[in-house]
């Protein structure tokens, strides 16, 4: 369960990992990878919201400076491959990190995400390495 919660948030996104969480809550090692990924998740919704806010504020910036002009703006050109080259990015990220961490995983590891890690610790109250606090 450790291994799909890591590896189906590639198609599943947060609602996998949060449908194993609540499955398999008596378990330590799969409730901490599941809210892993949850954290993640979350990263990853509000660095979309951050980077769709970004792009239609500078749209707009641009459309405003530019009067009623009805050819394609500039900054659509630009900032379009822009966001997909950053979306893809973080996409290839969340790859990444679903392999390397599903292998972990895979071998009963208690292998942290950095900086959700400790967090996913903290909220469930596990000691590194899995020992109940």
């Amino acid at each position: 369960m450790t291994v799909l919660a890591q590896v189906l948030q590639l198609v599943g996104g947060w609602i996998a990992s949060l449908i194993i969480f609540f499955a398999k809550r008596q378990s330590r090692l799969v409730s901490f990878h599941s809210l892993q990924v949850l954290f993640l998740e979350l990263v990853f919704r509000v660095l979309n919201l951050f980077l769709m806010f970004l792009v239609v504020g500078f749209l707009r910036a641009f459309l405003n400076a530019h009067g009623g002009n009805n050819a394609p703006p500039l900054a659509l050109l630009l900032t379009f491959p822009v966001f997909w080259l950053c979306l893809t990015g973080a996409w290839v990220v969340k790859l990444v990190i679903a392999v390397v961490y599903s292998i972990n995983a895979g071998g009963g590891e208690w292998a942290e995400y950095p900086l959700l890690g400790a967090r996913a610790r903290r909220v469930l109250n596990i000691e590194p390495g899995g020992a109940a606090s």
